[in-house]
């Protein structure tokens, strides 16, 4: 059973580094500029001068694919930090001292919950405008309530433990117990939390680009890429079909790793049970 569930979490690392190692040839292998046209390369089909052919501007699709994933992780990754930081703090206080903290700080959580997280993330792109940093705290606010809700579960679970009591009877400041004693032991749940956030964001930042209102040419996004691809479908399919594989295979990547994480840490935790 081990085994199986651990076979999950490698299939996932061994695709993002197959998508590590697509990135890396992109510095060793860089013929062209994301934004270089060739008027020749027009939608043209895969050839040996353009590995994954050229759009409808005459740019070399392969680099323009690698730049997208960049962009999708550069921007997934800030955004999940802000969401982690944000929402940790938040569900740690909340789930700590409970009571009427834990009922104010949640109400307006759960109704921030209820409304879709790209929901979110639109309205607050189409206020503030369309840039990358934009777009990247309008993920990173819009992920912090489902960080606050997963952590303040784990923290009210874990402040009613014993070692969490035994450390208030030896003075430790409320600080110390809740990210030095607590926080390590919540740690699975955290990076679980972190691998779907980063999947979310991912696609959140497609559909914002796809709708015109998220990274902004020239440059480039996986997609924005599929949305100027969807007009050239019969006559150049791979302009669509090559940014929406490399898409396909990160978010399964992550997927897997997610699930991986999780169910390792379910039998890590029932192994401990029975153990006692």
């Amino acid at each position: 059973m081990k085994r199986k569930k651990n076979i999950q979490l490698y299939i996932g690392l061994g695709i993002l580094a197959v998508l590590g190692v697509f990135l890396v040839l992109g510095l060793i292998y860089h013929p062209y500029t994301s934004t270089q046209m060739d008027a020749g390369a027009k939608l043209t089909a895969p050839t040996l001068k353009h590995w994954f052919g050229g759009d409808k501007m005459g740019r070399d699709i392969f680099t323009r694919v690698q730049e997208g994933l960049k962009t999708s992780l550069f921007i997934s990754f800030l955004a999940t930090a802000i969401g982690t930081v944000g929402g940790t703090i938040i569900g740690a206080l909340s789930g700590y001292y409970g009571k009427l903290l834990d009922d104010s700080i949640m109400r307006i959580i759960d109704v921030l919950f209820a409304i879709p997280s790209i929901l979110l993330a639109l309205v607050f792109v189409s206020l503030s405008g369309s840039s990358m940093m934009n777009v990247i705290l309008a993920l990173g606010i819009a992920v912090i309530p489902s960080f606050a809700k997963m952590i303040r579960t784990e923290f009210k679970e874990q402040s009613k433990l014993e070692y969490v009591q035994a450390a208030k009877l030896m003075g430790a400041s409320d600080l110390r117990i809740l990210f030095v004693h607590i926080l390590p032991n919540i740690m699975p749940t955290l990076l679980n939390c972190v691998f779907i956030s980063i999947n979310n964001c991912i696609l959140a930042e497609a559909g914002l680009s796809y709708l015109g209102i998220g990274v902004q040419p020239p440059t480039a996004s996986l997609g924005g890429m599929i949305a100027e691809g969807q007009g050239y479908l019969r006559m150049a399919p791979f302009y669509v079909i090559f940014p929406g594989v490399i898409m396909v295979f990160l978010l399964v990547g992550l997927g897997l790793i997610s699930d991986g994480n999780a169910q390792t840490f379910v039998v890590r935790r029932s192994a401990k049970k029975d153990t006692k």
